[in-house]
């Protein structure tokens, strides 16, 4: 592979005036035909009038999916929409369903979000063959998140096949369950520790479905992922590839087919510092062209000042007209295919070390994987430490919104992975 120099000093130029252009005030034209992936849009806002009204805004600037983010969920940063149903039905009030991408984040109470959103479908007169959602359960995603879970292992393993027997019986179409790997990727991961703790948690579900009597090669659609990428827009198109190449050889070792899979890809909170707001735009834009380049079936961008708070409508916008600039690019990537075959390598490590330790959730209980993950951090705030040479940012505006603590209360406990930021510190919600 190459990697000279003047060619990742010809790519910072790229980034550079990509961000140049989505922090100016013009409007940005969608990229012709049919964008080649989901430009979706956070949705995190405690306040569920102005929440509307960002959507209403996205949808009708080019965002073409939504991603739900509630109260408590490891991504939301101490920020989110109020969980409750009320809240889920209002919010999806006069949204084009059938017309754009759906999902909801992980969250610890996926479950019954998924219940509410299938009842909120259900008043409406919309074709479910024509909805593209993700209903983002994966326990995995929040004990590591949250460092909690509110039943046992055994009790959770126990209940969860019948859940997937009332959705099948739904005829729910979309992603049930997804492997999760933002968490572990904020927190500092390496690709291979994300890529192996993806593997073990779709392995866990595979084995959910089969306790749930369903056959394997009917439910394997309804498997996702979720992934970070961040500045290395190299690593993170491997990365997403690889995965598809592990997901395949996965399902292979349960004796089924490969069939293809949804990836959801969202910028890294670990790129994103609270100086050189400029530069945090630069480096979303590598982290979209990384995405698209993999081959991401949606995207979300962390807004540049979400470091600062909640973000306001001007960080909303130039989150949103970033992917449609890169959709006008042609993103694609050279020298690929070497860094892929490492990750595969690697990841399907990582992955036969957490399945040696009993899986994703008896190696995140007994702290095993945290401790990897640790170390690779200690790695990335030493490099991070180097880099700091901007000036402190002004003022930055943000939304008026209280961050809720973290909640304490659960049955099981695990320590929780906390997001690192660009500049090495550690993003922490405090505990009720």
């Amino acid at each position: 592979m190459t990697d000279t120099a003047a060619d990742r000093h010809g790519q910072d130029n790229r980034w550079k005036a990509i961000a140049e252009q989505a922090l100016g005030d013009g409007a940005i034209a969608p990229a012709s035909g049919k964008p080649r992936w989901a430009i979706c849009q956070r949705i995190d806002d405690p306040d569920v009038e102005r929440a509307r009204a960002q959507i209403a805004d996205d949808l009708a600037q080019g965002a073409t999916g939504l991603a739900l983010v509630f109260d408590g969920a490891p991504n939301a940063f101490g920020y989110g929409l109020p969980g409750t149903p009320q809240a889920l039905g209002r919010i999806l009030e006069d949204v084009p369903l059938d017309r754009i991408y759906l999902r909801l984040d992980v969250h610890p109470a996926s479950r019954a979000m998924a219940d509410w959103l299938v009842g909120s479908l259900g008043k409406g007169n919309i074709d479910p063959s024509r909805l593209n959602l993700s209903f983002g359960i994966d326990p995995a995603a929040t004990f590591a998140g949250t460092g909690r879970l509110r039943m046992t292992i055994e009790a959770l393993q126990a209940s969860m096949p019948q859940s997937l027997a009332y959705f099948f019986a739904m005829d729910v179409p979309g992603i049930l369950l997804e492997a999760d790997g933002r968490v572990l990727h904020n927190a500092g991961a390496t690709e291979a520790q994300e890529l192996g703790a993806m593997l073990a948690s779709a392995a866990a579900h595979l084995r959910l479905f089969q306790e749930a009597r369903q056959a394997l090669v009917y439910a394997a659609p309804h498997i996702g992922f979720a992934v970070g990428v961040d500045d290395d827009a190299l690593a993170s198109a491997a990365k997403i590839k690889a995965l598809r190449l592990l997901w395949a050889r996965l399902q292979e070792s349960f004796s089924i087919s490969p069939t293809p899979t949804e990836i959801h890809a969202e910028t890294s909170m670990r790129i994103v510092g609270r100086q050189d707001l400029s530069g945090n735009v630069a480096r979303n834009a590598a982290a979209v062209f990384g995405a698209a380049a993999g081959g991401a079936d949606s995207i979300a961008v962390l807004p540049h000042t979400i470091a600062h708070g909640l973000p306001e409508g001007n960080a909303r916008r130039i989150a949103r007209n970033l992917q449609m600039l890169v959709a006008q690019e042609q993103a694609d990537l050279s020298d690929v295919d070497e860094l892929v075959e490492d990750f595969c390598q690697q990841g399907w490590a990582e992955f036969q070390r957490i399945e040696q330790e009993g899986g994703i959730l008896p190696s995140l209980k007994a702290g095993h994987i945290q401790s990897r993950v640790k170390t690779s951090a200690s790695q990335r705030r030493t490099v991070s430490a180097t880099q700091q040479n901007a000036d402190a940012a002004a003022s930055v505006p943000t939304l008026s919104a209280e961050r809720h603590p973290a909640p304490t209360d659960g049955v099981v406990f695990c320590e929780a992975l906390h997001p690192l930021l660009f500049d090495g510190s550690v993003e922490t919600v405090a505990q009720e």
